[in-house]
């Protein structure tokens, strides 16, 4: 039924006659023409769209919203779904000023009434009850009087210190209304029937890798949001190239939190993004200049966490005090070990891991590849974390179990031949602890540091990271005791890290690591360390130490029975057959050591024996079974390969002898690339690779032969893999999966940017975080050496539909010049190894 209702225009004040329909739902047209509907969309842009509700609570705020487009969609489109909806988050992740926007678009559309009741600052269950009731009174605005009420969003902001009290009445009023929907924020669910929860975290951030200009700054939300809350404080604030990367640095530290971010970008008056940057260590003193009318809890950052840890429970507390010690993240069992003083905490740690990360005080990274569970801290929770610890006097003893710990894990290095790959994949998810417990102990003498020292090297070794542990391992050899059975393992770790740039003093530390093991007898350590010094001497011609340092080595393993060992010290002595001529007895010893590696092995134990293995199928003549085995070599580690110089030089040499010049040049220029950041090879190798160099350069035009081998040089490390396997893989198909760049995650993610969905709508779709989607497109990227998510699209497809033509506009090929050169894996790990066991049409999209 319809009722006829005068209104004016909310522009110029034109007397209108619209009709009404009695159930209450309220006009939504109230212009009397486009113009007025249009100047009156300018005048609310110019004023800041303030609005008010029912009860007078302001439902926009005066300050521009940045970012959160997609979230505002989404959450739209889910309170439409639900009448309970709660928007969930860490503190100072902007849950109200979201909830606020979404509810004066509601207003603004006239698709509800809408209700706003801050439960902040309200304690007393019977004052929140009656501030309930008293903002959901009926009031017809001018309709008929016997109409029933209109549709009514009631949004309960903050209802964290009252969630039972809500819960209670909203299970009493949902029946009663059934034109009522619930808007609520809350940094944990209100754990009611029907409820659909919507977590919010940081606003996106900058990708270095993919920045070209200051400009490509302000596609991250959180800076965009840093320079708009600067420039209004500072009008004169630019962002150039000078400060871009500080001020992303500044968001990123900040887990993109829109509230410290604000605070942060308050002080551009007094500090530059660097000085900022330089003082985040101390942010909780640093950022307390909130809104001067705002909650007390929204005035400083601290305030804001205080505020949300009052709220927790003694067991909770302390807790989250220990989990302060892991900022590389932690999983179940690094949270059992520091929490053992803690018996309640050990009774019931799945229930309060699962409660922290209800409370938004903890986030779920992603599964680990052994299928365990990990969480994280935001970096501003952990500061405040770590200070409550110290003021509690728990600082020194909490250290202390994460060390013994730690410890713990590391072991195998010291007491095992050949460390397992499980046991250096468990040790790679807790390099940032690590690294956090050895500067805990950098300034005694405790012994333990060498072991650790010893294991964080391992760790960058077998992952192929890169990065420099050397001062870390020099401290500790230079702070501990000269006796301590831990040694050895520092002075591994040093010998590698010098492997490359002082390959003499590398000589001296293993020899030196040799004599401090052969202390404490024959152990499979020692034998470890005499396979490494066996490989270095074979490096640098000396043949005969070699030989003794292997076969002593194969001894060891086999007086303890470590198969792998034994193995490894068979294949390195093969190559030395090999190289005297023996092919035969070559030939004995790789099929005694490949069929054990091939059990369930690393596969990076695996590739330098199959290089010899390859060596020797082309000193028998054997082109095809060499690519073969070099080929697989190269697969064993996509990413970053132990022995790549060696496979990519043998697969030049099989490509030259099957007279494929430009291939052969092609790769020699790739692994020359390789080599010029790594130890060189023997001479019996050098003389192989400069014969079949000079086979090529005679065999191809001078100018285009040195184009190509430039051009390897330079060629990024996923292309040049690409360029070596591309034969090998038309070859045999049987090997592609190992082959992939990508891991399975990874190209799960592909699949779904093909569809068109956003990094959220992907985490939703897998269930893991917004930031690990991220992580995973970046990496895909990079790998791939895409430029953007239409080029990931379309290498997608092309994997999908075999296409061996790429889409147009897809990335540079690989030796395009468009492409900076990327660093190619470092070879050192050549020894590090020894450590280790065990086109279609495409949908639109956005660019991240």
């Amino acid at each position: 039924m319809r009722t006829s209702t005068t209104v004016t225009c909310d522009t110029c004040g034109t007397s209108l006659t619209r009709t009404r329909q009695t159930d209450g739902s309220q006009p939504r047209a109230r212009y009397c023409s486009n113009a007025c509907r249009q100047r009156s969309y300018r005048l609310r842009q110019k004023s800041g769209g303030i609005q008010a509700g029912l009860d007078g609570e302001p439902l926009t705020q005066l300050s521009s919203l940045v970012g959160r487009a997609e979230e505002l969609v989404e959450l739209k489109r889910l309170l439409h779904e639900s009448r309970l909806l709660t928007v969930t988050g860490p503190a100072g992740a902007g849950k109200s000023r979201l909830a606020m926007e979404v509810a004066g678009q509601e207003a603004r559309g006239r698709r509800s009434a809408v209700s706003v009741v801050r439960l902040g600052t309200i304690e007393d269950p019977g004052a929140v009850r009656q501030r309930i009731i008293e903002a959901l009174a009926d009031k017809h605005d001018g309709g008929p009087a016997d109409s029933p009420p209109p549709d009514r969003l009631l949004v309960l902001d903050d209802c964290d210190p009252v969630l039972f009290t809500c819960g209670a009445l909203l299970t009493e009023l949902l029946p009663e209304r059934p034109r009522l929907r619930v808007l609520a924020t809350s940094r944990e669910p209100l754990r009611l029937p029907g409820e659909l929860v919507y977590s919010v975290s940081g606003l996106a951030l900058s990708d270095p890798e993919t920045v070209s200009s200051p400009a490509d700054h302000l596609r991250s939300d959180a800076v965009a949001l840093f320079v708009d809350r600067a420039r209004a404080v500072s009008p004169a604030f630019r962002l150039y190239w000078d400060n871009a990367s500080d001020v992303a640095e500044v968001c990123a530290r900040l887990d993109g939190l829109p509230l410290p971010i604000e605070m942060a970008a308050q002080l551009i008056r007094v500090f530059p993004p660097a000085e900022i940057r330089s003082r985040l260590h101390d942010r909780l003193s640093l950022l307390t200049n909130g809104w001067r009318l705002a909650e007390q809890r929204h005035q400083s950052l601290r305030a804001s966490l205080e505020w949300g840890y009052a709220l927790l429970s003694p067991v909770e507390q302390a807790l989250l005090r220990r989990l302060s010690v892991l900022p590389g993240g932690f999983g179940p069992d690094a949270v059992a070990a520091v929490t053992a003083d803690v018996p309640e905490a050990g009774r019931s740690l799945a229930r309060l891991l699962v409660t922290l990360e209800s409370k938004s005080l903890i986030t779920p990274m992603e599964i680990t590849q052994r299928g365990a569970s990990r969480f994280r801290m935001l970096e501003s929770t952990q500061h405040f974390a770590r200070d409550l610890l110290v003021a509690e006097h728990e600082d020194a003893s909490v250290h202390e179990q994460l060390i013994s710990w730690l410890t713990t894990l590391s072991l195998p290095l010291r007491n095992e031949g050949v460390v397992r790959a499980a046991t250096l994949d468990r040790l790679a998810e807790e390099r940032v602890n690590l690294v956090h417990a050895l500067r805990r102990l950098a300034d005694g003498h405790d012994e333990r540091q060498l072991l650790l020292a010893g294991a964080l090297a391992a760790v960058e070794g077998a992952h192929g990271q890169g990065r420099d542990v050397a001062l870390l391992v020099e401290h500790a050899l230079e702070q501990t005791a000269p006796d301590s059975p831990y040694r050895s393992v520092a002075l591994e770790a040093a010998a590698l890290d010098g492997l490359c740039a002082e390959p003499d003093e590398a000589a001296k530390r293993i020899d030196q690591a040799v004599r401090e093991e052969q202390g404490h007898g024959r152990t499979p350590m020692l034998g470890r360390l005499l396979l490494l010094r066996g490989t270095l001497r074979h490096m640098r011609d000396e043949s005969r130490a070699s030989v003794d340092d292997l076969e002593e080595s194969l001894e060891i393993g086999q007086q303890t029975h470590h198969d792998t060992l034994v193995a490894l010290s068979r294949g390195a002595l093969a190559r030395h057959r090999l190289e005297s001529g023996d092919t035969a007895g070559a030939e004995r010893e790789l099929q005694r050591s490949l069929p054990v590696l091939r059990e369930g092995m690393a596969p990076q134990w695996l590739s330098g024996v199959l290089s010899t293995a390859g060596s020797l199928a082309l000193e028998k003549g054997e082109v095809k079974r060499a690519e073969e085995d070099f080929s697989e070599a190269l697969r064993c580690r996509a990413h970053h390969h132990a022995d790549a110089a060696r496979a990519l030089e043998g697969l030049a040499l099989a490509a030259v002898r099957g007279y494929r010049y430009d291939r052969g040049v092609r790769l020699l220029g790739v692994a020359e690339g390789v080599r010029s950041y790594g130890h060189k090879e023997n001479d019996w190798w050098r003389r192989r690779v400069q014969a079949a160099r000079d086979t090529a350069l005679r065999a191809l035009p001078l100018g285009r032969a040195e184009s190509w081998l430039e051009a390897g040089r330079t060629l990024p490390w996923p292309q040049a893999l690409s360029l070596a396997l591309d034969d090998a893989s038309a070859q045999t198909r049987a090997g592609a999966e190992a082959a992939h760049p990508l891991s399975r995650r990874e190209r799960d993610v592909a699949a779904l940017v093909v569809e068109g969905l956003t990094n959220r709508q992907i985490a939703a779709r897998i269930h893991v975080s917004v930031r690990t989607v991220e992580t995973h497109v970046r990496h895909i990227r990079t790998t791939l050496g895409l430029r953007s998510r239409a080029h990931i699209a379309a290498w997608a497809v092309q994997q999908l539909t075999g296409s061996p033509e790429g889409p147009a506009g897809a990335a540079p090929g690989p030796f395009s010049a468009a492409e900076p050169p990327r660093r190619l894996p470092d070879p050192r790990d050549m020894l590090r190894g020894v450590r280790m066991g065990g086109g279609a049409a495409l949908p639109r999209m956005r660019d991240a």
